[in-house]
């Protein structure tokens, strides 16, 4: 019985020894272009899942795009390490190529139903995967020793089995026709899935092994069976394709800067304090005399009308005393703060989120802190401590320590700034991944719109 997947292979006479060898190198440049299509194959295949579910067809432009897509991704693998049956490079395009020893084609389904589009990808092809999985990789698990005891690894058996062909090719100059035919019928169920998986059909996949070049059923060509129109070549011109992926890729970044937009937003408009500041907090424990920022730097340049020197806005840093001691908090200019700490027992907070802590080990006492005339801000005394100061170019570490100078901080220290940057930054985003967005749309809306228009006298010609 004919299969609506239809994938045919022939074996090359005169395989080369040794140019299986660097194929991984030679199909780089597939490599790089498939990695492309396929990043447009999957949003459209999005696309065309709702289509099916409200339409109950698959968009015929974007059919025959994804089916190019992997019509090029089985003569790339055929050529490389899924087959190695063939030397002859593979043609750049989506068109099927009738010289080339490896093709597929699907048959365009007229309907589609709409309940099996939502679970046939996830739910009813879930065997067929585990099959897969054996097949292509990550469903055969091997053991092997190393310095650490056992580790496991995964491999397909197809790469096994192509990975043998070649040796033995590069032994005795001859692929094992008998090889070949198990792969190909590996290949071919792994496709058949791939394409039930995409939504390109309702025809469940057959669970037995068609080995050989040769699918079961009518001709390839389809001369067996009546005559029927087949979609023009000049649909997906580079041009075209070059626009859809362009769209896609506009797309995908527009997301990013739309959620990146919406989070700045929400954090500009609700998690703010009653002081209009923006805070993190963390407690720190430490039996050394100081504890210490690491140098922090603000940079004097201009982002829009906002000056960068000016993005944080004011600054604050509370420090709460969480033991008997009054406490003491300043901010200096990062040189003099490391001339002040110097020789002495600090600690530096190297993650705020985490309160994870670099100690520095002395024997020196510190001069009191509020002897010492190099703070640009400070306070000092009981319980709770606070400093604000303008965001102001240069390097910068803030202190923590207790008021007469013992080892022993153990203090709740919140950070926060007023940040008006933000709201700006926030729309910016926005609109910038709006107009992005719009672009993508217009471009891949452009080419699939073109290609429908060649298309539709081919489906009205089919129905």
């Amino acid at each position: 019985m004919s299969s609506p997947v239809r994938v045919e292979a022939s074996l090359d006479p005169g395989l080369s020894r040794w140019l299986w060898l660097v194929k991984w190198l030679l199909a780089i440049p597939h490599y790089l272009v498939l990695a492309v299509l396929w990043l447009a194959f999957v949003p459209l295949t999005a696309v065309a899942f709702f289509a099916i579910l409200v339409t109950g067809r698959y968009p015929r432009a974007i059919f025959e795009f994804n089916v190019g897509v992997l019509r090029w991704t089985w003569r790339v693998h055929y050529y490389a390490y899924a087959a190695l049956g063939t030397d002859r490079y593979p043609p750049f395009t989506l068109a099927d190529d009738p010289g080339y020893p490896a093709r597929l084609e699907i048959d365009y389904p007229e309907r589609l139903s709409r309940g099996l589009v939502l679970v046939k990808w996830w739910l009813l092809a879930l065997p067929h995967y585990l099959v897969v999985g054996l097949f292509a990789g990550g469903g055969l698990w091997l053991w092997y020793g190393s310095d650490d005891g056992f580790q496991w690894g995964a491999g397909g058996l197809i790469g096994i089995l192509v990975l043998i062909a070649g040796v033995i090719l590069l032994v005795r100059g001859e692929y094992p026709k008998p090889i070949f035919d198990f792969v190909i019928g590996m290949d071919r169920w792994v496709i058949r899935v791939g394409a039930y998986a995409a939504l390109m059909t309702d025809d469940y996949p057959p669970f037995r092994l068609d080995s050989g070049g040769t699918e079961p059923g009518p001709p390839f060509d389809g001369s067996a069976e009546p005559a029927r129109p087949r979609p023009r070549p000049a649909g997906w011109t580079p041009g075209r394709v070059v626009s859809i992926v362009a769209g896609v890729v506009l797309a995908v970044v527009s997301t990013g800067l739309l959620s990146g937009g919406a989070a700045s937003l929400w954090l500009d408009r609700a998690e703010r304090d009653a002081d209009g500041y923006l805070t993190a907090s963390g407690t720190y424990s430490t039996d050394t005399a100081a504890l210490a920022s690491e140098r922090f730097t603000f940079v004097a340049t201009t982002a829009g009308d906002v000056p960068a020197a000016r993005a944080l806005g004011d600054i604050r840093v509370r420090v709460t005393a969480l033991g008997p001691k009054d406490v003491f908090v300043g901010v200096a200019p990062a040189s003099a703060a490391e001339r002040y700490l110097d020789g002495t027992d600090y600690a530096t907070v190297t993650d705020l989120a985490s309160g994870a802590l670099t100690v520095h080990r002395s024997a020196k006492s510190p001069v009191l802190p509020w002897e010492t005339g190099i703070w640009t801000v400070s306070a000092v005394g009981p319980g709770t401590q606070t400093i604000t100061w303008p965001d102001q170019a240069g390097d910068w570490t803030v202190v923590v320590m207790n008021a007469d100078g013992s080892p022993g901080v153990d203090v709740r220290v919140e950070a926060g700034a007023t940040l008006p940057i933000l709201g700006w930054l926030s729309w910016t985003l926005l609109v910038a991944g709006a107009l992005l967005l719009a672009a993508g749309v217009a471009l891949a809306a452009i080419a699939v719109t073109r290609v429908s228009n060649e298309l539709s006298p081919i489906s009205q010609g089919e129905s």
